[in-house]
């Protein structure tokens, strides 16, 4: 026999090399969420365990359990079901649903009653939340501390924003505040929304409104991020928690979530501050 050399486009056997090529993740024109579903993908503060975070219709993100489960085992008033990526508070009339993850969290107080299939799956939520614990996969986050300021004191943890004719919470300071859109690399761009090159807002003394629905009650002196005396450009890209690259590049998905929430000043009270907000002094140079 002579011996053969395989080919270098070819397997030992003489079959052909094929080699898939990767396509990019991408987000359609026309879904109602930017959000890929690489991104939707996180973990609970509370006990370590998966959750699903998902948009609402109104703008706000809700953590689902990662499974469906069947719709009997779940009470009406804990069924939501998803589509085209958005969560909507209700069943679709099919035999599975989806459950928040917050009534079968083990670190939270059930907020509905359960049945013993639900009790189960809590039970083996805690099972698992204990044994990352044991190993140091998990560590529970701190309950939250008073962000009230003194006078004087530097940007609020978690400030309120005025933007598109309505109040936001941010989820941190807002020099800190990360885009979410997802890069070539497919990861997150580790740009800031707040750029030099861009107009920035301005902190003023705003009086806080009553959220939709909420009765009148007496006007409260609030420090805000004004950002309505910028252009409807700029507003819809901190609205959307973009850098100025990546708010006007077409087709770019997010990686996460934008962490804005509608203010509430019943809800949100802890985040009100009375004071605005001082610039870090500057450090003099010594001679």
């Amino acid at each position: 026999m002579c011996p053969t050399t395989a080919s270098a486009d070819r397997h030992w056997d003489g079959s052909p090399h094929t080699t898939r090529r990767r396509r990019p993740l991408r987000v359609a024109a026309t879904s109602p969420s930017r959000l890929l579903r690489a991104g939707q993908t996180s973990r609970c503060r509370r006990c370590g365990n998966r959750i699903d975070l998902h948009q609402r219709t109104n703008q706000r993100s809700i953590a689902l359990h990662h499974a469906e489960l069947s719709t009997p085992h779940v009470p009406e008033r804990c069924r939501w079901h998803l589509s085209s990526g958005i969560a909507y508070p209700h069943g679709d009339a099919s035999a599975w649903c989806r459950i928040p993850h917050a009534v079968l969290c083990p670190a939270r107080t059930p907020a509905c009653p359960l049945g013993p299939h639900l009790e189960a799956l809590r039970r083996e939520l805690a099972v698992r939340t204990r044994r990352m614990t044991d190993t140091g996969a998990f560590t529970p986050a701190a309950p939250p501390r008073s962000t009230q300021p003194s006078a004087g004191a530097g940007s609020p943890a978690r400030p309120i924003a005025q933007m598109l004719l309505g109040y936001y919470l941010a989820e941190g300071p807002v020099e800190n505040l990360r885009c979410v859109a997802q890069t070539r690399h497919r990861r997150r761009c580790t740009r800031l929304v707040l750029d030099p090159t861009s107009p920035a807002g301005t902190w003023r003394l705003l009086p806080t409104r009553p959220a939709h629905g909420q009765h009148t009650q007496p006007d409260t002196q609030a420090a805000v991020y004004d950002l309505s005396h910028l252009p409807y450009s700029e507003q819809l890209r901190w609205r959307t928690q973009r850098c100025p690259q990546h708010a006007t590049t077409p087709g770019a998905a997010d990686l996460a979530l934008a962490g804005w929430q509608p203010f509430d000043p019943l809800l949100h009270a802890a985040h009100i501050h009375t004071h605005l907000p001082q610039p870090p002094a500057r450090r003099r140079e010594g001679r």
